[in-house]
């Protein structure tokens, strides 16, 4: 954790303001990350990764989510695809793209949300049909986070028999992407647009049978999301709470530092509180998901849910203790707030996994 720790606030924390104005996280910072082994970090060692442990990969994510939270979401999609490809891929993607992928030598992307689908992940309409040993894709895809430098796509289509999965190389015939801007938070992660016109793919790039594409290759990915986007909006409140910490001994009000004024302690011991069970939480579900443990999914999901949410009151109390100085877009902790925000809609809103949880009985520690 502290060489993670020092990296992030080396290279990526002392930036990541300027690239969230720019709306761009610099080739340089991923192709670095690439070479530290931290892209594809979590696929085994055997099929081309870097074998991380969950629990270390959690405080990976944790360190650089709490620098940048877009640069975390790098870290997210492209592990989410990879891990999806090494579990469902056919044995010629896997021998095409993985070894590539788990060295980060080309970024992926999943292409999941439409125009009008995002929850309803088994409703796409982009479509795919058969023709000879190929599938040709017709469709638009929206909010791919990196899409506009990803070199591979994992992307969800409506087949005959259902949702499919396909692999799409970026430079697929048939495929166009623009960059989307202005967008709330994580504005650096280079979202962008993609369609599919006549797009051809081969079926060696399927991943996972006809019909499967939801029901198992969007659930690994998923799956693996949670668990990443939790520790990241970990390392998000855990900014807060530095930021908050260090402005209210700073300030003086009414003769005295912010910090010693009741209401202000109260703000600060939730926030701390809140920051403790969010990563215990996560370490937890990095604790049974290293275990092979079956309720390791219930347990992200209740990780998610809970720092996601953390993360938002978390910033929400600090733009508050900063006052006019914390709702400038120059201000860390005003995009500390835009940037939690995301975390409770991506990867399963928050009312999405309040329907879930529900489900699954709290377990016996």
């Amino acid at each position: 954790r502290d060489g993670f720790r020092r990296f992030a606030g080396e290279r990526i924390a002392p930036h990541a303001g300027r690239w969230d104005r720019e709306e761009a996280v610099p080739r340089e910072i991923v192709e670095e990350l690439a070479a530290r082994g931290w892209l594809g970090a979590p696929l085994p060692v055997a099929a081309g990764g870097g074998g991380m442990d969950p629990v270390v990969y959690g405080l990976l994510t944790e360190e650089i989510g709490r620098a940048c939270s877009s640069t975390r979401s790098l870290l997210t999609v492209h592990d989410m695809v990879t891990l999806a490809l090494a579990r469902w891929g056919s044995a010629a993607a896997r021998a095409e793209h993985l070894a590539a992928l788990g060295r980060g030598e080309r970024i992926a992307a999943l292409a999941l949300s439409e125009p009008e689908v995002g929850s309803d992940a088994a409703a796409v309409t982009t479509a795919a049909r058969r023709d000879g040993e190929d599938w040709v894709l017709d469709g638009e895809k929206r909010w791919i986070t990196f899409g506009q430098i990803a070199d591979l796509f994992l992307v969800f289509a409506a087949a005959p028999a259902g949702p499919t999965a396909f692999l799409v190389p970026a430079g697929a015939p048939g495929l166009s992407r623009r960059p989307i801007r202005g967008v709330v938070g994580t504005r650096a992660s280079l979202l962008a647009e993609l369609t599919f016109d006549g797009c051809r793919v081969p079926d060696r790039h399927r991943v996972g049978r006809e019909g499967m594409g939801v029901s198992h290759v969007a659930a690994t990915a998923l799956d693996h999301g949670r668990y990443s986007v939790a520790w990241g909006s970990v390392g998000i409140a855990q900014a807060c709470l530095d930021a908050s910490l260090e402005h209210t001994e700073r300030r003086v009000q009414f003769g005295r530092p912010l910090r010693e004024h009741q209401l202000v302690q109260r703000m600060l011991t939730r926030m701390s509180v809140d920051v403790r069970a969010a990563r215990l939480l996560c370490c937890r579900a990095g604790h049974l998901r290293r275990s092979g443990d079956p309720g390791a999914a219930a347990e992200t999901l209740a990780a998610k849910y809970f720092a996601s949410r953390a993360a938002t009151a978390a910033a929400a109390d600090a733009v508050q203790l900063h006052g006019a100085r914390g709702m400038v877009d120059e201000a860390p902790v005003a995009r500390f707030l835009r940037d939690a925000r995301v975390m409770e809609v991506i990867e399963g809103s928050t009312q999405i996994l309040e329907g879930l949880i529900p489900r699954f009985p709290a377990p016996e520690l």
